[in-house]
């Protein structure tokens, strides 16, 4: 529920509602569950009789959904289901992989292996559309059997791949990884500032590596905070499910003078929203 993987076939029948509605009928047989909730899972998957579910679909942190953390042991538990149903697990690390959590996949940050992972965006820094589907070896028998199945007009861009590979290779430079989780940290502190100074309109801090998103007080605060970050130099977008986040993105070759001078923005920034909204007020009321 409120997840979102694409706006096209399959990866439409997948999200939310507000998007894949205007565009049915849709593929049948999916089912939405809240995120983060691994008895809601169970019992869906219990419904299905286990062998009559293909397939579950996360994205590690759901972004559009205001950067939603999941529990610690909430991928192991999907993990442990689906291998006793013998149920494929499928990973959207649109926006989570590439090292934006701090390692290499955001799974990984969470010591679980999926049978099928997608990225694009950072595949090419942004500099190039690419996308790639990465799954496990026992998956394999079935594009051996059928090597040109799944093919596009566009697809298997030459240019591409080659600024794919030099992503890659940056990846995998020493200290980079690293570098990531500094700069986290740094923010990490920050934030926890601005909670202390902006406490009327800061409600929490979300974070995982440079996954990050800052939740306010009431829906209005995310569109105000996107443009407040205009008159401060700082582009956020805010999620589109929950638009009391905004979402904090900063670039994974930030620099920590630079990070501070992301946070000073910030700080004003929620200065302004404190101003453009009643002070105290909260989405339940």
């Amino acid at each position: 529920m409120g997840g979102y993987h694409g706006h096209t076939g399959f990866a439409l029948a997948t999200g939310d509602a507000k998007y894949s509605g205007p565009f049915a009928p849709l593929p049948p047989g999916f089912t939405q569950v809240p995120f983060g909730d691994l008895d809601a899972l169970e019992e869906v998957m219990g419904r299905a009789a286990g062998e009559e579910t293909a397939a579950v679909i996360f994205e590690t942190i759901p972004a559009t959904l205001g950067i939603a953390i999941p529990p610690d042991d909430y991928f192991a538990g999907v993990r442990e289901l689906c291998n006793r149903t013998e149920t494929l697990f499928i990973i959207d690390e649109v926006q989570t992989g590439l090292g934006r959590c701090g390692a290499v996949w955001g799974i990984d940050t969470y010591g679980v292996v999926p049978d099928i992972l997608v990225t694009a965006k950072g595949l090419s820094g942004g500099v190039y559309p690419i996308t790639a589907t990465v799954y496990s070896d026992r998956l394999d028998s079935f594009f051996a059997e059928n090597p040109f199945i799944h093919v596009s007009t566009f697809g298997g861009s030459e240019v591409g791949c080659h600024v794919a590979l030099e992503v890659l290779d940056i990846l995998e430079e020493e200290g980079f990884l690293a570098h990531v989780r500094e700069m986290a940290v740094v923010f990490e502190e920050g934030f926890r500032e601005l909670k202390d100074r902006h406490p009327e309109v800061l409600v929490e801090t979300r974070q995982r590596g440079l996954m990050m998103g800052l939740k306010m007080a009431n829906d209005l605060c995310g569109p105000l905070m996107t443009l407040a970050g205009f008159r401060h130099g700082i582009l956020t977008i805010y999620a589109n499910n929950d638009t009391s986040v905004s979402q904090i993105l900063p670039p994974l070759i930030i620099e920590e003078e630079q990070a501070r001078q992301v946070l000073e923005a910030l700080d004003a920034m929620l200065s302004e929203i404190v101003r453009g909204v009643r002070p105290g007020l909260r989405t339940e009321e």
